[in-house]
C-alpha cells in the first residue's frame, strides 16, 4: 500500500517513476488487514491523539476519493460491566467524534440493547451499548487501484520483478532487478530509491542496499477468520477482551462474518506466515463470550494472516507496539535512500504526502502536494450516490443479476463500462467462470490490473475465492494461463509491460 501510494504521488507531481513488486500487487500485508479506514479508537487509550487525529482526517478524505471502495460502517460497542465503565466509552467515542473534525459520518449514539435490533445477536447481559461510525475498505483493490493511477501518470509498474541489488554510484543508483517468471534480469538507474518493502524491509536495507538498518522493525501477525454470516443487519460489532484488545465482527461479502483481529510477534519467512491453532482459539472464544450462539471451527470458511512491520518502540505487547509511520532517509552521497517503517492503510496517503516532502530537496522542480483532493480510478462521483449509481448500471445491463451488479460497481465504481464495454446480452460478455465472474472481467484484470493467475482474480481483485468450486477455479486458472501464452506469442504488451522474456 505505502510503495503504490508512494509512486501514485510521485507521478503526479511530475517525477519519473518505475515500482518493483517481488510478487503481486497486495500480496503481502496490504490485503491481510481487518479492511477498515479508522481512526483505532484502542489507540486513544495508548494516548496515541496525532496518529487518531491524522487517521480520523484521512477516513472522509478516502471515502471522498474512492465511495465505491469505501464506504460508511456503523459499529456497536456493548459495555461489558467487568471492563472498562460506561462513562469512560462514551468519553472515549466524544473525542474519537470530534478530533478529526467529522463532516460527513454520524456521529455516536447510546443504544439500548434490549430493544435495538443489534442487541438480539447478544447475549441478554449486554443492555447498553455505543454505535459509532467508521469506513469499510476493499484493501487489496486500493493498493491495485493506486497503482493504476500511478501508471496513468506515467509511473512503470513492474510486479513479479524482484530487486536484488541497489547499489549508490555518485548522484544516482544502480539497481539490478529479476523477473520472476521468466528469469532475466536488468539494470536501471534512479536519482532516488525508496524502500517500502513490508515485512521485508530491513531485509532490503541490508541485503539488497547494504545500508546499515537505522532501527528495528517488530514483526507482529495479525490472523483473521472468515465464518457464516452471524447476524442480519448491516453493522459491525466492536468487541473489548480481558486482556485489553479488542476484537471485530463485521459483515463480509454478503453471506459472511470477518472475525479479527490477533497481535502475536513474529520471527520467520513473512510469505509463509498462516493462523495458528491458538489464534483461532482466541478469535472464537472472544467473539463467542458475547454472541447469544457460540460458533465453533465447522463455521469457519477462510482464514488469512499478514505481517505487520511495525517500528519497534520498545512496548512490552505486541499489541501496544505503535502503528505510527516512520520515515528514515539517508542521504549520503545526494542519492537519498528512503526506507518506510510501519504505518497503517488508513494513513498511507499522508505517508507518501510526508515522503515526497522529504525528497523534494532532491527534486526542485516537483510540482506540489495534489492527493487530498483527487479521486481514484473510478470514484469519480460523490459518496452519497452509490445506490443511485448502482440503479443505473442496473438499468444498462438488464441481463446481469442485480447481487453482480453490486459487485461489479464496488470493484470498479465509473469504470465498470469498461469492463462490460457494449455487451447487451449476458453472452456478450463470454465464458461464466462462476458467481458473476465472466471472461470479459478476466480479460480486463489481465490486461489492466496485472493480474496474472488465478489467485491474483479469486483473492486480491475480488473475493470470489470464497464462492467458486474447485472446477471453477480450474477453468479459471487455464483461461488466465492462455490469455498470457498469447500474449508472449503475440509479443503483446499488458498493462505497460511487455511480458515476453526479456522484453520490456
Amino acid at each position: 500500500m505505502n510503495g503504490c501510494g508512494i509512486a501514485r504521488d510521485a507521478a503526479g507531481r511530475g517525477l519519473r517513476v518505475i515500482l518493483f513488486e517481488q510478487a503481486d500487487l497486495a500480496g503481502a500485508t496490504s490485503s491481510a488487514s481487518t479492511k477498515l479506514i479508522h481512526g483505532g479508537l484502542r489507540y486513544l487509550e495508548h494516548l496515541r491523539f496525532r496518529l487518531v487525529r491524522e487517521s480520523l482526517v484521512e477516513r472522509e478524505v478516502l471515502l471522498r476519493a474512492a465511495p465505491h471502495i469505501v464506504f460508511p460502517m456503523r459499529f456497536v460497542l456493548p459495555h461489558h460491566r467487568g471492563l472498562r465503565p460506561w462513562p469512560v466509552l462514551r468519553l472515549g467515542l466524544f473525542i474519537y467524534d470530534h478530533l478529526g473534525g467529522r463532516a460527513i459520518l454520524p456521529p455516536t449514539r447510546t443504544l439500548d440493547l434490549t430493544k435495538d435490533e443489534a442487541g438480539r445477536a447478544l447475549r441478554p447481559e449486554f443492555v447498553r451499548g455505543f454505535e459509532y461510525s467508521d469506513c469499510w475498505v476493499d484493501d487489496s483493490r486500493l493498493v491495485v487501484l493506486n497503482a493504476v493511477d500511478a501508471a496513468e501518470r506515467g509511473a512503470a509498474i513492474h510486479t513479479r520483478t524482484k530487486c536484488l541489488a541497489a547499489v549508490r554510484q555518485g548522484e544516482s543508483w544502480r539497481l539490478t532487478v529479476l523477473d520472476v517468471d521468466s528469469g532475466s534480469r536488468r539494470e536501471v538507474t534512479a536519482r532516488a530509491v525508496v524502500n517500502a518493502g513490508g515485512p521485508w524491509v530491513s531485509q532490503v536495507m541490508q541485503e539488497v542496499a547494504r545500508l546499515n538498518a537505522p532501527a528495528r522493525i517488530r514483526m507482529v501477525k495479525g490472523s483473521h477468520i472468515v465464518v457464516d454470516r452471524l447476524f442480519d443487519h448491516d453493522r459491525a460489532y466492536i468487541f473489548q477482551n480481558a486482556d485489553g484488545r479488542i476484537c471485530f465482527a463485521i459483515p463480509y461479502e454478503n453471506d459472511f462474518t470477518l472475525i479479527g483481529t490477533t497481535d502475536e510477534d513474529f520471527s520467520g519467512d513473512p510469505s509463509a506466515v498462516a493462523i495458528s491453532d491458538s489464534e483461532t482459539d482466541y478469535l472464537l472464544q472472544m467473539v463467542s463470550a458475547y454472541l447469544r450462539q457460540p460458533i465453533g471451527r465447522d463455521r469457519i470458511r477462510w482464514t488469512y494472516s499478514g505481517v505487520r512491520p511495525l517500528y519497534d518502540d520498545g512496548a512490552s505487547k505486541a499489541s501496544e507496539a505503535t502503528r505510527d509511520y516512520i520515515l528514515k532517509l539517508d542521504a549520503a552521497g545526494a542519492a537519498p535512500f528512503m526506507t518506510v517503517f510501519g504505518g497503517k492503510i488508513t494513513t498511507y496517503r499522508r505517508l507518501a504526502e510526508h515522503a515526497l516532502e522529504q525528497l523534494a530537496q532532491f527534486f526542485p522542480s516537483m510540482s506540489p502536494a495534489w492527493t487530498a483532493t483527487a479521486r481514484l480510478p473510478g470514484g469519480d462521483f460523490a459518496h452519497d450516490e452509490v445506490e443511485a449509481r448502482i440503479g443505473a448500471l442496473a438499468e444498462s445491463y438488464p441481463f446481469l443479476p442485480p447481487r453482480t451488479v453490486r459487485r461489479l460497481f464496488h470493484a470498479y465504481g465509473t469504470r465498470v463500462a469498461d469492463v462490460l464495454g457494449s455487451a447487451r446480452k449476458r453472452e456478450d460478455l463470454g465464458e461464466d467462470f462462476g458467481s458473476g465472474l465472466t471472461s470479459r472481467e478476466v480479460k480486463y484484470l489481465v490486461e489492466k490490473e496485472w493480474a496474472q493467475n488465478s489467485d491474483d482474480v479469486l483473492w486480491r481483485r475480488s473475493k470470489l475465492g470464497l464462492r467458486l468450486l474447485p472446477e471453477e477455479r480450474s477453468a479459471l486458472a487455464a483461461y488466465i494461463a492462455g490469455l498470457l501464452e498469447t500474449a508472449r506469442r503475440l509479443d503483446a504488451p499488458l498493462q505497460g509491460r511487455f511480458i515476453s522474456q526479456g522484453a520490456t
